[in-house]
């Protein structure tokens, strides 16, 4: 077996850390949770941790480098985290510095939707696409873009951040201090945050989504509202068509400014809504004017909510 790859992705709630081989197959991979809201020591501490559990594998003495995909963002030529909406105990942070100083491996960092494109369109469902927009669904939204097989960075690192593109600008105020971005209609966190909002506002007993958190409102995420949902709880339906409804207006717009070969859905809330993918669809008839829209195919991740993990290993394997 040739060198694996050590890959960390970073998230607001996890850090993932994996061994994953030249072919994009995962061989390993250990978890620890991240300290988002502590110190920027504590943030480190969780990255550590989770590289340190992997590393307890034979198989990884033979990594020569390690790749890391972060939300946020990123100046990938210096290897610094900028600002994160999600990871709010790094600024400025230099990472890629601290952790080769740690490990003493070349080190690659990228924004963890760009890392997340670039292992769909290398190993994954995109592959063979000159041009794959990837949309990753989950705490927040994030995007990137992959051309003939490289990732679409901008000047410095930090282009493709759709999560960020407002369809509201009355809307609410996000982490990343507009108002009306995607994420705050469309991510699993906005889905949970309007089913506490709206079982509040209306008859809390009326709905399915309060027993499924045990009577705590403030315990309703996206998972129970999907339950619901699935269980014919009108409230929970009514949610996620908003949130279907909400994705369908800003892919029209990404369409009509992208026209990919194709767009990928991956993280861990994209399984949600990939079934209200027809609602999507007849949004797009109104919202993209692009008279192609229909030609693109709009496809689940193969890797999943896992694609950032690959991906961030994908960085360090020449083309």
């Amino acid at each position: 077996m040739k060198n694996p790859i050590l890959a960390v992705d970073i998230g607001g709630t996890k850090v993932a850390a994996g061994l994953v081989d030249r072919s994009g197959r995962i061989l390993v991979t250990k978890r620890a949770p991240m300290a988002a809201r502590g110190s920027s020591d504590e943030g480190l501490a969780a990255v550590f941790a989770a590289l340190h559990a992997v590393l307890r594998d034979r198989r990884a003495r033979r990594a020569r480098a390690i790749g890391v995909s972060v939300p946020g963002w990123i100046d990938t030529r210096r290897g610094v985290v900028l600002s994160a909406p999600n990871i709010t105990c790094w600024q400025n942070l230099p990472l890629r510095r601290e952790i080769e100083n740690r490990y003493d491996l070349p080190v690659r960092i990228a924004n963890d939707a760009n890392a997340g494109a670039l292992a769909e369109a290398k190993f994954g469902s995109a592959t063979g696409a000159k041009i794959s927009f990837y949309v990753t669904l989950g705490t927040g939204i994030g995007t990137g873009l992959v051309i003939n097989g490289r990732i679409y960075s901008g000047m410095a690192g930090g282009a493709t951040e759709g999560g960020h593109v407002s369809i509201d600008l009355h809307g609410p105020v996000c982490g990343c201090g507009k108002r009306g971005c995607i994420e705050m209609y469309a991510s699993g966190t906005a889905v949970g945050r309007r089913a506490r909002d709206l079982v509040t506002e209306r008859d809390p007993n009326g709905s399915q989504m309060l027993d499924l958190a045990g009577g705590e409102i403030d315990k309703i995420n996206a998972h129970i509202v999907s339950q619901a949902a699935t269980s014919g709880d009108s409230l929970a339906r009514e949610i996620l068509h908003g949130a279907a409804d909400a994705l369908g207006i800003w892919l029209g717009g990404m369409i009509d400014l992208l026209e990919p070969g194709v767009i990928v859905l991956g993280g861990g809330f994209s399984a949600v809504m990939m079934p209200l993918l027809p609602r999507v669809r007849e949004k797009l008839k109104v919202w993209a004017s692009n008279p192609r829209r229909d030609e693109i195919p709009i496809i689940s991740a193969r890797y999943g909510a896992e694609s950032a993990l690959v991906g961030a290993a994908a960085l360090c394997i020449k083309r």
